[in-house]
C-alpha cells in the first residue's frame, strides 16, 4: 500500500504544477484586475502605474507566476489586496470555520441517505420507495437559498428560536450553548442541501448489488432480507460512499458559499464572495489552488479507502 501511495503522490505533483498554471493563467487573462477597480477620473496614469508596479502586475507573465508559484511553495499565499492581510492568516482562521460546519452537515446528511437509500432501494418501486423519491424530488428542487430563508423567517423571525446571524452573539463571551443556536439553521440548511442527492446515489447502488450473484445465493441459503441487507449489500455499497467522501473533500475550503453567505457564517464562503467583488485575485487564485488540490487529495483518500474496505481492490492494485 506504501508503494502505491507514493506513486500517487509523485503523479499528483506535476498534475498540481499543471492546476497551478491554468489557475494562474485564467486570472491573468480576465478583463480587469483589482487596480481597474481601484480606478477613478482622478488618478493620474503615473498614480495607475505605482499602483500596478507595487503589486507586480507590470512584470510579463511568467514572471508573475514564477514568483506566486515560489511564494506558494513556501507556505505564502500572498496578500489581500483587499484587506492587506495575509491570505494564508485569514484563511486559517476561516477553515476551521467552515470545518465545524461542513463536516457534521455532511456526516448527519450521509447518515440519513444510507438509511434512506437502503430502505428505498430493498423496496425497488413500492410505497416507500415512490415517498423517498418524491421527497428527494422535492428537496432537489427547492434552492438552498430558499429554503435558508424560510429558516430565517419562521425559526429566526417569526419564533425567534435560533440567532439568524454569525457564529456567536457579539458583545457575548463564547459560550457552547449561544454557538450551538447559531449553529443550528446553517447546519439543517446544508442537509437538506446534501441529503437528496446522497440518498439518490445509494439507492441506485443498492438496487444495483440487488442484481449480483451473491445476494442470489444467500437468498438460496434462505437469509433473510435484512441479514442481506445490512450483512452484505450495506458492506459493498461502502465503496461508493468512499467516493463520495472523496469528492465532498474541497469542500472544507471552498465552503457551502450561499449558505455561509446567508447567514453570515465567518467561513471560507464569504471570504470567496467578498474576493470576487472586490477583484481580489490573490484571495481567488488562493483558494481556487487550495480547491483543485484537495480534489487530488480527495481521489487519492478513496483510493487508500478503497484498500482497506474491499480486500479485493487491495491484491489487485498491489499487482
Amino acid at each position: 500500500m506504501l508503494k502505491f501511495i507514493l506513486k500517487r503522490l509523485l503523479q499528483a505533483i506535476p498534475l498540481l504544477l499543471i492546476i497551478s498554471f491554468l489557475v494562474f493563467f485564467l486570472i491573468h487573462v480576465a478583463p480587469f484586475d483589482y487596480v481597474d477597480s481601484l480606478m477613478n477620473p482622478n488618478m493620474t496614469p503615473e498614480m495607475i502605474a505605482h499602483i500596478r508596479e507595487r503589486h507586480g502586475l507590470d512584470q510579463p507573465f511568467l514572471v508573475q507566476y514564477f514568483f506566486w508559484l515560489r511564494n506558494i511553495l513556501t507556505g505564502d499565499f500572498g496578500t489581500s489586496m483587499a484587506s492587506n492581510l495575509p491570505i494564508a492568516q485569514e484563511l486559517a482562521s476561516r477553515i476551521p470555520n467552515t470545518m465545524r460546519l461542513i463536516i457534521p452537515s455532511y456526516i448527519t446528511a450521509l447518515i440519513i441517505a444510507i438509511g434512506l437509500g437502503l430502505l428505498a432501494g430493498a423496496n425497488k418501486n413500492k410505497k416507500i420507495d415512490t415517498i423517498i423519491d418524491s421527497l428527494c424530488s422535492v428537496t432537489i428542487s427547492v434552492p438552498t437559498y430558499f429554503f435558508a430563508m424560510l429558516c430565517i423567517y419562521f425559526l429566526g423571525f417569526r419564533l425567534g428560536l435560533f440567532p439568524i446571524m454569525g457564529m456567536q452573539t457579539i458583545g457575548q463571551a463564547p459560550n457552547f450553548i449561544d454557538q450551538l443556536r447559531h449553529f443550528f439553521m446553517p447546519y439543517i440548511t446544508l442537509v437538506f442541501a446534501f441529503f437528496p442527492t446522497l440518498t439518490r446515489y445509494i439507492r441506485m447502488s443498492t438496487i444495483n448489488q440487488t442484481k449480483q450473484d451473491y445476494v442470489t445465493v444467500q437468498q438460496a441459503f434462505h437469509a433473510t432480507k435484512k441479514e442481506i441487507y445490512v450483512n452484505h449489500i450495506l458492506r459493498n455499497i461502502l465503496i461508493p460512499i468512499v467516493t463520495l467522501i472523496g469528492s465532498a473533500l474541497p469542500m472544507l475550503v471552498t465552503g457551502a458559499v450561499i449558505t455561509e453567505t446567508i447567514f453570515a457564517w465567518p467561513g471560507v464562503g464569504p471570504f470567496l464572495i467578498n474576493a470576487t467583488r472586490s477583484m481580489d485575485f490573490p484571495v481567488i487564485m488562493a483558494v481556487m489552488l487550495l480547491s483543485a488540490s484537495l480534489v487530488i487529495i480527495g481521489n487519492l483518500l478513496a483510493d487508500i479507502l478503497y484498500f482497506l474496505v474491499d480486500p479485493r481492490i487491495a491484491r489487485g492494485g498491489m499487482n
